[in-house]
């Protein structure tokens, strides 16, 4: 069993995220700025497995296991620049977007580094970062009974932390791994993310990526 911690966890996808870790047998400490607000909403959880779920300061998330950043775009580089030496020698898996939207759609934006993954890198030199869980509607992955069957892209330069990554998106209920390569492929992996939500906006759908012809 793994603790995995969650930074800015009390927003809709680090809550989906979370119930579907917990119901893999994962205990979660849900991250928030605000440790109250933390624990009364992963009190309000319920995953379906014999991991617990507790609410927490973002500090606390941090001293985790593995650490996931679920903070909204815009603040992450600070939230996670401040915890850089809790971090340290950790794999820390980004799921940030960077997006705007315009209308009924969702754009991504390019951060100086090209990718919030990247950011987030070059903010935590002493941590190992990987990409993963951006593509995934928050509502379907809250709803344990959404018959939620969605790859999971994952990426990063190291290999090792992308298996253990893999491994644990694995013991999720709903969702499989799929591990696409580098740290190279942040950028069009987080933009992706527009055109889901998007699509979804437009359709008025909870649709996500699955990849046809892969054999697991």
């Amino acid at each position: 069993m793994t603790t995995i911690g969650i930074l800015g966890g009390t927003g809709p996808a680090g809550q989906g995220v979370a119930i579907r870790l917990a119901s893999g047998g994962h205990n979660v400490i849900l991250g928030s700025r605000d440790a109250a607000r933390a624990a009364e909403t992963a009190a309000a959880l319920a995953p379906r497995g014999t991991g617990v779920i507790s609410g927490a300061s973002n500090g606390d998330a941090a001293t985790a296991d593995v650490v996931v950043v679920a903070t909204p775009w815009d603040s992450a580089v600070a939230t996670v620049s401040a915890l850089k030496e809790l971090l340290a020698g950790k794999i820390v898996i980004s799921m940030v977007n960077a997006l705007t939207r315009e209308g009924r759609e969702l754009l991504p934006l390019y951060p100086p580094r090209g990718s919030m993954a990247a950011q987030i890198a070059h903010a935590l030199k002493g941590s190992t970062v990987v990409g993963a869980f951006h593509h995934l509607p928050a509502s379907e992955m809250q709803n344990l009974d959404s018959d939620l069957d969605a790859d999971v892209i994952i990426f990063g330069d190291d290999a090792a932390s992308r298996d253990s990554v893999a491994a644990l998106v694995a013991d999720m209920p709903g969702l499989t791994p799929i591990v696409a390569g580098t740290m190279s492929l942040a950028a069009p992996v987080e933009a992706f993310t527009a055109v889901c939500i998007s699509i979804n906006i437009r359709h008025k759908a909870h649709s996500y990526v699955k990849l046809a012809g892969m054999s697991n």
